[in-house]
C-alpha cells in the first residue's frame, strides 16, 4: 500500500483527514503543498486543478474532498476504527453531523480567517459579521445536540468527529465558545485530548505564526 496525501499539517481540512489516518494507524506519505517546493505544487495542481487541499493518491487513483477521502479510506483501507458505522441509519446521523461541522463551523470560520488576508480596501465586514452570527447559531445548536453524548453522533468516534476537531479548534480562536455552551466546550476539550487529534495539533504547532488573525497562546 502506498498512500500519498498532498496537504499541509496546519490546514483544517487536511487535519480532518490526518485524524482519520491516525485513528487507524494507516501509513501515508505527506507531501507539503505551498511550502516552497515548486515541483510538488505543480503536481498538486495537475492532480486537482481546484487547488484545494487535501488530495489523496492511492496507487495512481486521485481522491479529493476530505469527507470523500475518509469514506474512501474506510472502503479500501479499513482499520479497527469504523469511522462510518455499518448501520445505514447510524451512518446517516454521522454524515449529517459531518455536514453540520463543515458547513456551519468550518465554512464561517474560514470566512473570518481569509478576510484577514485580503487587502484592507477589499475586506468584507458584512460577510464577516454574518460568519460570526452563523458560528454563534451553530454553537447553540451543537451545545444542545451534544447533551449526553461523548462524541458528535453518539458513543463512538466517527467521521463527524474528524470534521469537528479542526473546525472547533480554529473556530474557537476566531469566535470563542461562550462558557454558557458547556457541552460544546467539554466536547472540544475531549477532541483535543484524543491522541489522533492531539498529534495533528502538535504537528501543526510550528506553523501557528501563519494564522492570519494571530493564533492565541493556548491549546
Amino acid at each position: 500500500m502506498s498512500l500519498t496525501l498532498f496537504g499541509h499539517p496546519f490546514s483544517s481540512y487536511c487535519q480532518k483527514v490526518i485524524v482519520a489516518l491516525y485513528e487507524n494507524a494507516t501509513p501515508f506519505d505527506l507531501r507539503l503543498v505551498w511550502n516552497g517546493d515548486a515541483a510538488t505544487d505543480a503536481q498538486f495542481a495537475s492532480l486537482w486543478p481546484m487547488k484545494r487541499m487535501p488530495v489523496l493518491v492511492d496507487a495512481g487513483r486521485t481522491v479529493t474532498e476530505s469527507t470523500v477521502i475518509i469514506e474512501y479510506l474506510g472502503q479500501h483501507h479499513p482499520g479497527p476504527v469504523a469511522l462510518i458505522p455499518p448501520d445505514a441509519r447510524a451512518a446517516l446521523d454521522v454524515r449529517h453531523m459531518d455536514r453540520v461541522f463543515d458547513s456551519y463551523v468550518m465554512t464561517p470560520m474560514q470566512k473570518i480567517v481569509f478576510d484577514h488576508i485580503r487587502p484592507a480596501d477589499a475586506r468584507d465586514p458584512a460577510g464577516v459579521a454574518d460568519a460570526h452570527a452563523l458560528l454563534e447559531t451553530a454553537y447553540g445548536w451543537l451545545d444542545a445536540a451534544l447533551r449526553g453524548r461523548e462524541w458528535a453522533a453518539g458513543s463512538a468516534f466517527t467521521l463527524a468527529d474528524c470534521a469537528a476537531a479542526p473546525s472547533l479548534f480554529y473556530a474557537d480562536w476566531v469566535h470563542p465558545i461562550a462558557a454558557s455552551h458547556a457541552n460544546l466546550r467539554a466536547y472540544r476539550a475531549r477532541l483535543l485530548a484524543r491522541p489522533s487529534f492531539a498529534r495533528a495539533v502538535d504537528e501543526g504547532r510550528p506553523y501557528r505564526k501563519l494564522f492570519p488573525p494571530g493564533a492565541p497562546d493556548r491549546d
